[in-house]
């Protein structure tokens, strides 16, 4: 697998275009669609044009909670590189700090207008998990989130050497990580999609919860072959830390949301 040999898609007027602006683009169109499509055909109870008003302030809610969220993990480079800190197209989303973004003005609009958020929350669950699916190639885009040294045929990543971890500079090949996580995301959309969703006397909340339990438990696994972590506590990344607080979260609403109803 080959990486590409620009971040650059094109320019206009000497402003650069980047693959990762596309690609984020992409993924954002992608998950409006999912989440309009979903509802209408699938919940029939869940106002789409409710949806449509939020949207614009889940996106930007999620956007800058995911940046912050990255630039506060490795706030010593950005505390010397200030003008990187809007530097979208280099990279650097966080996906726990995007989620946590659109969580918190989620709930702030559903205490507004008094409508249910887990019901809301399970329509928006299937777009997003689509948004990551295809997020993630903005990564191949920019060589990063790629994993330890790999040697594997037809799986082993090709990494420019300006790209390369510090002391790997005469290793060229990496695993895909990314490409493992986007496939583990659309595997998350099949099973809430075909799966969850079709559960006999499904709770409001459920496909959130599922998706936030079966997205966080990928991300746990695949953590340990990625080499780029942004910040890590005794030898273990922040993010599995954090996806491991979120599986017991979740896991405890779910179990009160059903015991809550028995």
């Amino acid at each position: 697998m080959q990486s590409p040999p620009s971040s650059v898609a094109f320019s206009i007027g000497g402003f650069d275009v980047h693959y990762y602006g596309i690609i984020m683009f992409a993924a954002i169109l992608s998950a409006i669609l999912i989440i309009c499509n979903v509802s209408k055909k699938y919940y029939k109870d869940v106002d789409t044009d409710i949806i449509l008003d939020i949207l614009p302030v889940i996106i930007l809610s999620a956007i800058l909670g995911a940046r912050l969220y990255y630039v506060l993990m490795d706030f010593d480079y950005f505390a010397k590189h200030l003008l990187e800190i809007p530097a979208l197209w280099h990279g650097g989303m966080s996906i726990h700090g995007g989620i946590l973004g659109g969580v918190v003005s989620g709930l702030i609009y559903a205490k507004i207008k008094n409508i249910n958020f887990l019901k809301y929350a399970d329509v928006f669950s299937y777009g997003i998990v689509i948004g990551q699916t295809i997020g993630r190639f903005g990564n191949w885009f920019n060589c990063e989130a790629f994993g330890k040294p790999c040697n594997i045929p037809f799986i082993k990543l090709f990494i420019p050497q300006a790209y390369r971890p510090f002391g790997y500079e005469n290793v060229a090949y990496y695993h895909p990580a990314f490409l493992y996580e986007s496939l583990w995301d659309f595997s998350v959309f099949l099973i809430l999609f075909f799966v969850i969703r079709k559960i006999t006397g499904i709770k409001d909340g459920t496909v959130f919860f599922s998706y936030l339990i079966l997205y966080s438990l990928g991300r746990l696994i695949i953590e340990w072959c990625r080499m780029d972590s942004v910040l890590n506590i005794y030898g273990i990344a922040v993010a599995q830390i954090v996806s491991f607080i979120v599986i017991l979260i979740s896991s405890l609403f779910l179990f009160y949301i059903y015991k809550k109803e028995r």
